[in-house]
């Protein structure tokens, strides 16, 4: 099978791909269901507190192969550290691409970061934990987390460069998104190509609140349609669906891509579609609680209040994501119900015990 043949572990060399992992990792089974399109790790030398605050669900949708991919890795680069990700593959072998970037940017990203810090020695005596206030009271991040943010845009040419590179996997009008989160410690560095999204909940005076913390890249997108436009694609909408812009070729009805960034898609890549991810860097507060990355499978149909929502109000923190999934499983039937329900993924990530908030929000009286 050509499947079997691309979707390769995290923790192997890959001779193939021409990339080398070095993270030591164990793979535990999310929630025994058995899906391959799912991937939760922890570090080996990750301390029992950390373990455990997270889930990742999949569900198929009514269109044939699930396409979408996720991972979860806690311990990742450092102790308290998370590499949080999901991928909604597309065209012919958008499923095969979704597996091959799970399962490698991680390591591809921690190498390029690793590397980029062995390349700036010459930070002597700089305190590294010093940051900068912004007017608005955000902190800037640091000279280590502005590395993370170059690691992420090489590693993500890197990744789409070796995607073309394989053969007998034609990537011509196939793909995938990519939206991450590293987390490392309080500092997230979030990445994202394409329209999956990622949200954080925190908690105020009225409840939980969603934040958007990704933008959806699609053609409509002014500075995405200008880009494309200007390398001589074309954004058109078909008559039968006006609200979503397409990227076209410039003298063929073709491929007709509803979103402006992706892996993969090299038919479009002289077109104005880049795998160069839009990056940004959030400081977590004592009142986040929860991070949750989906596709947009989930996004079509749910709000990022409701998603917010259904997450704080789930059985447990390993229910969270399949509380989500089956939400939007549900409200796609209702809202499309002559529609083909689209594949839904979604990973959660907890940011401290829901339990110890709860009390702590509602002590005994």
């Amino acid at each position: 099978m050509l499947e079997e043949t691309w979707i390769l572990k995290l923790g192997v060399l890959s001779a193939e791909m021409g990339i080398c992992i070095s993270t030591v990792s164990s793979e535990i089974q999310d929630s025994g269901d058995g899906h391959e399109n799912m991937v939760f790790f922890e570090d080996s030398t990750a301390s029992i507190g950390i373990q455990r605050l997270g889930s990742l669900h999949s569900q198929p949708g009514s269109k044939g192969l699930n396409q979408d991919a996720a991972i979860l890795h806690q311990g990742y680069g450092m102790e308290d550290g998370a590499f949080c990700g999901v991928f909604d593959g597309h065209g012919k072998n958008g499923h095969i691409v979704s597996k091959i970037v799970r399962n490698h940017l991680p390591s591809l990203l921690l190498n390029q970061k690793n590397a980029l810090l062995k390349a700036n020695t010459a930070m002597k005596g700089e305190d590294l934990h010093t940051q900068k206030e912004r007017r608005d009271g955000m902190v800037m991040p640091n000279k280590i987390f502005r590395k993370w943010q170059e690691a992420c845009v090489g590693a993500f040419k890197v990744m789409d460069k070796e995607i073309k590179l394989q053969e007998d996997l034609d990537c011509s009008c196939s793909g995938t998104t990519a939206v991450v989160i590293v987390k490392q410690g309080d500092d997230l560095v979030i990445a994202n190509l394409g329209d999956s999204r990622a949200v954080l909940g925190t908690i105020t005076e009225n409840g939980v609140t969603a934040v958007q913390l990704t933008t959806d890249l699609k053609p409509g997108l002014p500075m995405e349609a200008d880009r494309i436009r200007k390398c001589n694609g074309r954004v058109i909408s078909l008559k039968e669906e006006p609200h979503i812009q397409r990227v076209w070729l410039p003298n063929e009805d073709s491929p007709g891509l509803a979103m402006s960034r992706a892996f993969g898609d090299f038919l479009l890549k002289n077109h104005g579609i880049i795998a160069i991810p839009d990056i940004s860097y959030r400081r977590l507060a004592s009142n986040d609680q929860f991070l949750v990355l989906a596709t947009d499978g989930v996004w079509d149909v749910l709000s990022n209040s409701q998603v917010a929502g259904i997450v704080w109000s789930a059985e447990s923190e390993e229910e969270a994501a399949k509380a989500v999934v089956d939400a939007a499983t549900a409200a796609w039937k209702h809202k499309f119900p002559s529609s083909k329900v689209d594949d839904c993924t979604v990973v959660c990530l907890f940011l401290q015990k829901r339990q110890q908030v709860l009390q702590a929000c509602n002590p005994p009286s």
